[in-house]
């Protein structure tokens, strides 16, 4: 049985399900942490437990129960989740009620791994199982011949322990090499080499689904299972019983099974076989963002940022992978991620590279406090060329590509935050008096350079750089509107030697 870590209550960090002492560091700090065990005020023994008026239930009575009373109270049963409220959630908030087993269809990064793993908090945050048990066994209902010679022999002393819901959600990437083994089980040699029979049930080692009892399995990818291993769910999802190498035993599992597919591998290449499809209660269908700002609120919340970075380029990030998806110089068979917005994955994004390049900056310029700047966008295409698959004929373009779509971005977000803004008296001021910008150009050097013109303090009043002794926020917010005068061909610009960028009339 997996212990639970409890620090002091007052605190609210948690990581996992597994949480820390107020004086204790966090592990992904990579120093070491102090434990301490603590349970909850529960009953120890399965006659406590009836004593206490505890019901059992099913899993998806369960899981139903929860998210109808979090719907009644007004609470968000899906935290974290952006963009779905009028589409997906409530498909799946109806499977669920249902009490369906269900796939998520969707590309790729559209947020189906992370809305599997929200399901875990509509479980019961505490669940009593029997101590000592295999596979979680709730106490009124033993269903392996050990667990239930113990509850013969100790009756109202069965001992029961207290699992934490998070430990109740399992999740398994869909591979090639995934074995029948793996998902359901298999004859241990070792319990054999001890003296039992091939015919005891008690020589099956559980596979990840009956482990699951009492719980929540996703299925990540599930195309990518070879066919003859799906064919070992099919009596999971219906019969909700396991089959191992012919033994007789017939385990009641009581699971939640739910996958994520990309649409193409479920209804094209036919790689879920029809029988296990068929056993999906429901099909819900994700999708990117269809508005910019569920996407920008994405890049915001998701992105690991390593300096302070304004909305407005945020929102030149979101219409890059905007454009990226609509562009027919693109791969769209293989999907612009929302990962190549956030940086989820493997590969510094643009978000993340957006920070980075300002607090490169920051280093070389001495500045106090890195603040991202619309110069910061030109490391975007060289650092992010490697995510995007593009379309046949386009060898030798990438680069072009992908700068005009990121100078159609910046241009759209400048003319949308700045409509109705003047900003004829700016380029008229410009083009006299020549502004100097650049990666090794600080902020206070770039607001020193502005010429004193009304037009400024409203594109300061725009961008939000109203209000601060940071130089940072009005160097971003003039370098934007000196972009857009120069994509709108209002103003000249060159690059000088140093690789500094002078712009003129």
């Amino acid at each position: 049985m997996t212990t639970n870590y409890l620090y002091n209550q007052t605190d609210s960090r948690a990581v996992g399900g597994t949480r820390f002492r107020d004086d204790a560091l966090h592990p992904r700090s990579g120093r070491s942490v102090e434990f301490v065990p603590v349970t909850p005020d529960l009953p120890r023994t399965v006659g406590a437990l009836r004593a206490s008026g505890h019901v059992q239930r099913p899993v998806k009575h369960e899981i139903r129960d929860n998210l109808l009373a979090a719907l009644r109270e007004g609470r968000d049963p899906w935290p974290g989740i952006v963009g779905f409220d009028d589409t997906v959630v409530p498909q799946l908030e109806r499977a669920l009620i249902a009490g369906h087993d269900l796939v998520l269809l969707g590309e790729r990064g559209q947020g189906k791994t992370r809305l599997l793993r929200s399901l875990a908090g509509l479980l019961d945050e505490w669940a009593p199982v029997i101590e000592g048990s295999e596979i979680g066994e709730h106490p009124y209902e033993p269903i392996v011949p050990a667990s239930i010679r113990r509850a013969a022999e100790l009756g109202d002393e069965l001992p029961v322990v207290w699992v934490h819901r998070d430990h109740r959600y399992t999740e398994k990437l869909a591979t090639p090499d995934t074995s029948v083994a793996d998902l359901i089980g298999d004859v241990d040699p070792v319990k054999v080499a001890e003296g039992r029979s091939l015919g005891d049930p008690e020589t099956i080692h559980f596979g990840l689904v009956p482990r699951s009892h009492r719980g929540i399995v996703a299925i990540n990818e599930l195309p990518d299972l070879a066919e003859r291993i799906q064919v070992a769910l099919l009596n999971v999802m219906e019969e909700r019983d396991i089959q191992v190498r012919g033994y007789t035993l017939r385990l009641p599992l009581d699971v939640l099974l739910v996958a994520s597919a990309n649409p193409e591998d479920y209804t094209n290449r036919g790689r879920i076989i029809t029988p296990l499809k068929d056993r999906f209660g429901a099909a819900v269908r994700t999708h990117y963002p269809l508005e910019l700002a569920p996407e920008v609120e994405l890049v915001a919340q998701e992105a690991d940022l390593v300096a302070q970075v304004p909305r407005h380029l945020l929102e030149v990030v979101a219409r890059f992978t905007r454009h990226l998806r609509d562009s027919s110089a693109v791969d769209q068979g293989s999907g612009v991620s929302a990962r190549f917005a956030v940086a989820v994955a493997v590969a510094v994004a643009a978000a993340e590279t957006v920070a980075a390049a300002a607090l490169r900056r920051a280093a070389l310029t001495g500045e106090d406090t890195p603040y991202a700047r619309p110069v910061d966008l030109e490391s975007v295409p060289a650092v992010l060329r490697g995510k995007i698959e593009f379309a046949s004929g386009e060898e030798g373009r990438e680069d072009e590509v992908l700068e005009h779509l990121l100078r159609r971005a910046t241009a759209d977000t400048a003319r949308f935050a700045l409509r109705g803004v003047d900003l004829d008296e700016l380029a008229v001021a410009v083009s006299t008096r020549p502004v100097r910008t650049g990666e090794r150009i600080p902020a206070q050097d770039v607001v020193a350079a502005l010429p004193q013109v009304d037009a400024l303090t409203e594109i300061a009043a725009r961008l939000g750089a109203e209000g601060t002794e940071d130089p940072g926020p009005m160097a971003s917010a003039a370098e934007l509107a000196l972009e857009y005068l120069f994509l709108t061909r209002k103003l000249a610009k060159d690059e000088s030697d140093d690789g500094d960028t002078v712009s003129y009339g």
